[in-house]
């Protein structure tokens, strides 16, 4: 069963989102309402950022934690890998626009978009926690893309924070979809070494 959103420990996301929170409320309380709603206004897009940029590293990191898990630290396909299919390449994993994570899957290939299609209908959260993580990597590039200074976000940093908690779930539960998913797949024989 996926733990829940509430059960992950907190990050670097937590802190800002908490710190920031502090800082209005101090501006509201000495009456510095002007101040106040600037620096939360100013804070929506600087934590959209964060939040994207932390989940892009943490998916980078995974995948390849769990290719190297499955060839060692130093084989040739990790540095392979890292190069050619991790590095630069995150904003292509997924359809930014779309409702669901099946571009990204399917770069592990059918059968495991299949799997993870089995996993997504039986689990509400995950599916509500991938529509999230779309959301805000869509508003992500919107942000970057456009005038970042003129930009307008909508959403509150409490809404953006919400996105982000529910987000959590497929970030935090792909890998081990991913490992759970693994050893259902025929192992390779190791080739002969042919003779001299």
């Amino acid at each position: 069963m996926t733990a829940t959103s509430d059960t992950y420990p907190d990050t670097i996301i937590d802190r800002i989102y908490e710190e920031n929170n502090e800082l209005v409320q101090h501006l509201f309380s000495e009456g510095e309402t002007t101040f106040a709603t600037n620096v939360s206004a100013d804070f929506r897009k600087t934590l959209l950022l964060a939040i994207a940029s932390y989940f892009e590293v943490r998916i980078k990191e995974d995948l390849t934690t769990f290719i190297t898990d499955i060839v060692g630290t130093d084989h040739p396909l990790v540095h392979l890998s890292k190069r050619k299919a991790i590095e630069r390449q995150y904003h292509t994993y997924f359809t930014w626009d779309g409702n669901n994570a099946n571009t990204f899957f399917a770069l592990f290939g059918d059968s495991f978009k299949d799997f993870m299609s089995g996993e997504i209908k039986r689990n509400q959260e995950l599916r509500e926690s991938i529509k999230a993580f779309l959301e805000l990597g869509q508003t992500r590039n919107q942000i970057v893309h456009q005038n970042f200074a003129e930009f307008t976000l909508e959403k509150t940093p409490e809404e953006i924070y919400t996105l982000y908690k529910q987000a959590r779930t497929f970030v935090e539960t792909w890998p081990t979809d991913l490992r759970a998913f693994a050893p259902t797949l025929p192992a390779t024989a190791p080739r002969a070494a042919e003779p001299d």
